[in-house]
């Protein structure tokens, strides 16, 4: 991850391993065979998480790699490519 300030990088790391914490409580709620509707409700949070940990990354991506390539003309198509890449559903 290019270009993150410590700051970024911190906060990116917590919410990591907060999500790491929740997903670890899914397992243990699978192996405890607790109700199921729970385990979803925990594994819905885990997704939304991740969901939210993904935005802070592609916004950091956009600002400084894309910003960077736009501004020195140099790997644009390669940046736009990835990020197509990387939100292309698979069929």
């Amino acid at each position: 991850m290019a270009h993150e300030t410590d700051s970024y990088k911190k906060n990116l790391l917590h919410r990591l391993k907060i999500i790491r914490g929740h997903l670890d409580k899914v397992l243990l709620m699978v192996e405890e065979d607790l109700y199921c509707i729970d385990i979803l409700q925990q594994s819905k949070a885990v997704r939304s998480a991740l969901r939210e940990a993904e935005q802070k990354i592609l916004e950091n991506h956009l600002r400084h790699c894309v910003s960077d390539a736009l501004r020195s003309n140099t790997e644009v198509e390669t940046k736009i490519d990835e990020i197509i890449k990387v939100f292309k559903v698979s069929k």
